[in-house]
């Protein structure tokens, strides 16, 4: 788990009972390092009782913010009673990063003048007034919490979900190395679009990584190292040697192509040249990657590069991008999702073997295509996304499933998984009917809620409901 850092914020309003200052502020530290992260808060002699009321001291803490700025990924705004909005918005409405709204319950029993919070009336007002000035916020259900709750602690988990989407989006830069898949006009897109979302596109010939393929020898450190990694990833016993040295060279070249051109994600244009030109296919090179959470899109589809970083940052897990590729059998809600081999081990039932990519064998003669991935997808709960780019927008469906333990007959080469998805069928027929790709990224937990928080709240993607 990345370890994110939060500012604190308390808020105060004179009528309620400031005494409960105090004890919020224990409160929250404790809860943020309970849950595996860290705080700024500031000094208590700051303001008075150490929490904002009027716009001078939300003045003063957006100074604070300023001092510390680059230090801290999210704001957690904590209402102990009613609160003043006006200090809020003054504090918070340039902060730039996510803001979680708290508000603390009032007890049973403990209603009297002396105790009563109110917080539960001072959130509304919080809310009303940030988006009377545009400051996007984030909420999590119940309407009022305490910090120190279990409920609380996973509101944490889902927040921090949501500041690593909203940050690892910004400013994203996706190396597109190869021209667009010449078969697949589904992966067309457009790149204005996406640079209007902070998402940069670099295209790069596929000519550069074969000379940078070129220059490399067998004996390099790299070469060696990527070629000893791969031994230990999965099962190479049906690959000829000189091929698991061209994949290693391969991966090594894509690896330089990453580290030389600051990449946060790549989409590869994986046939043909790559087959006909180096012998190899590259999908147990794009399932490294992945492992590795360095997203790796085959078939040059950039527009799924993007919900498989979002996806792997609000999981903390793998992501990869799957066919929609055929029924299971007879039931409506059941299908088999599949790709050649971009599957990171994490999502797999275990190692996978690498063979000569029937396809390509086929098509282009025996012994071209070593490098496919043959495997099975783990029985897990997921989250499954794709996007497109249209009338200068981009859009996006984002839906939860599961990944069950139906079997899929050995001869069912690549690698595949029966996912069980509620509507499937209604589900399907909007995918068409809307435009997206036959392409779909996944990661391996339930994320919807965070991704959505992060993509409608803070990134401003458009949601399509399929």
């Amino acid at each position: 788990m990345k370890k994110l850092t939060f500012a604190l914020y308390f808020g105060n309003r004179g009528f309620f009972p400031e005494t409960l200052i105090a004890s919020a502020r224990e409160d929250m530290t404790k809860a943020v390092t309970d849950a595996g992260h860290e705080y700024l808060i500031p000094d208590i002699g700051m303001t008075k009782y150490g929490a904002v009321e009027t716009n001078e001291d939300g003045m003063k803490y957006a100074n604070w913010l300023k001092e510390h700025d680059g230090e801290y990924d999210g704001v957690i705004l904590s209402l102990p009673n009613f609160g003043n909005e006006n200090g809020a918005v003054s504090a918070l409405k340039a902060c730039g990063v996510p803001i979680l709204i708290q508000a603390y319950p009032d007890e049973i029993g403990h209603m009297g003048f002396e105790e009563r919070r109110d917080a539960f009336c001072g959130k509304f007002s919080i809310m009303d007034v940030f988006y009377q000035f545009q400051v996007p916020f984030t909420l999590f259900e119940p309407h009022v919490v305490n910090p120190t709750s279990d409920i609380f602690k996973t509101h944490i988990m889902k927040f921090a979900g949501v500041c690593r989407v909203v940050a690892g989006m910004k400013n994203l830069v996706i190396g597109a190395i190869g021209a667009r898949t010449t078969d697949f006009k589904t992966v067309r897109y457009d790149e204005l679009t996406l640079q209007r979302y902070g998402i940069t596109t670099e295209t790069y010939d596929l000519s550069e990584l074969f000379a940078r393929v070129d220059q490399l020898n067998s004996d390099d450190t790299d070469v060696v190292a990527k070629k000893a990694f791969f031994i230990g990833y999965a099962d190479w016993s049906k690959v000829p040697e000189d091929k698991l040295i061209t994949i290693s060279k391969v991966a090594v070249a894509i690896d330089q192509m990453i580290e030389t051109y600051h990449l946060d994600a790549i989409a590869l244009r994986c046939w043909s040249e790559l087959e006909k030109t180096l012998g190899v296919a590259p999908c147990v090179i794009l399932s490294e990657l992945n492992e590795r959470h360095i997203v790796g899109a085959c078939e040059l589809d950039v527009t799924n590069a993007i919900p498989m970083v979002a996806l792997s940052l609000a999981s903390e897990n793998s992501a990869t991008v799957l066919d929609w590729n055929n029924n299971y059998g007879e039931d409506p809600n059941k299908c088999i999702l599949f790709h050649c081999g971009p599957v990171a081990n994490s999502l797999m039932t275990g190692p996978g073997e690498i063979i000569d990519h029937k396809m390509f064998a086929k098509s282009y003669g025996a012994g071209c295509g070593f490098g496919c991935d043959v495997g099975r997808i783990a029985a897990k709960p997921m989250t499954y996304c794709s996007s497109k780019t249209e009338n200068g927008k981009l859009e996006l469906y984002l839906v939860e499933g599961e990944f069950n333990v139906e079997q899929i007959e050995a001869g069912f080469f690549g690698t595949g998984g029966v996912a069980k998805i509620e509507g499937l069928q209604g589900k399907l027929r909007s995918i068409g009917k809307q435009g997206y790709k036959h392409h779909v990224a996944i990661t391996s937990d339930h994320v919807e809620e965070i991704l959505r928080e992060a993509f409608e709240t803070y990134l401003n993607y458009e949601m399509t409901e399929i």
